[in-house]
């Protein structure tokens, strides 16, 4: 739980309650390296359609013994030296705001309307606990910001580590039907573009 009061969303959470969650869970992943495990998957589901088990707001650390499939996608494998974040993170016309070193912006090829990454402008591996509690509180006003535009909507936001560190949060606007999931091929309707210039309305 990110809080003993009752909080749906981490849209909800004080500045001091999310700083606290991300000093946890940079504590956990500390853990999890120490007892030798190999990846901390972080997730964050809210609302039912998007997996959330409680309607309390929580996250969830997945400790694995090696990264799974979607970081190992991630991993440049075929052009030594490029980054797939460092090049996102170049788009500068999609920002929407900026926290610390963490910048958040709309995903120029988004699964879903509204999706935004946050990951730090340097190239870095692992978050320390600083970027952490930054991230996080970029997370809670990227969530804000959706909130804004379209209400409360059932999301998905997860930490990928080991290339570049990032956060991907991604709203479930719409249904991943047999083309995006068969093929994974996903259709979005609003324009990155677009998407970034409502979000930092």
């Amino acid at each position: 739980m990110h809080t003993p009061r009752h909080a749906r969303s981490v849209a909800e959470l004080e500045e001091s309650e999310v700083e606290a969650v991300a000093t946890a869970l940079h504590a956990r992943r500390q853990a999890a390296s120490a007892e030798g495990f190999a990846y901390v998957q972080v997730v964050l589901n809210e609302g039912r359609v998007a997996g959330s088990s409680l309607p309390h707001s929580h996250s969830q650390l997945f400790w694995l013994r090696e990264p799974p499939p979607a970081v190992l996608e991630e991993l440049p494998m075929l052009e030594p030296g490029r980054c797939g974040v460092c090049d996102v993170l170049r788009e500068e016309h999609l920002e929407i705001a900026l926290r610390g070193d963490v910048v958040a912006l709309a995903a120029p090829a988004g699964r879903a309307p509204y999706e935004v990454v946050l990951a730090p402008s340097r190239h870095a591996a692992e978050p320390d606990e600083e970027d952490l509690v930054d991230a996080a509180l970029l997370l809670r006003d990227a969530i804000r910001r959706l909130r804004a535009a379209e209400g409360p909507v059932p999301l998905n936001a997860w930490l990928h580590t080991g290339g570049h560190w990032h956060i991907e949060l991604v709203p479930r606007l719409t249904v991943f039907a047999g083309l995006e999931l068969g093929a994974g091929i996903y259709v979005n309707s609003l324009p990155p573009e677009e998407a970034a210039q409502r979000l930092r309305a």
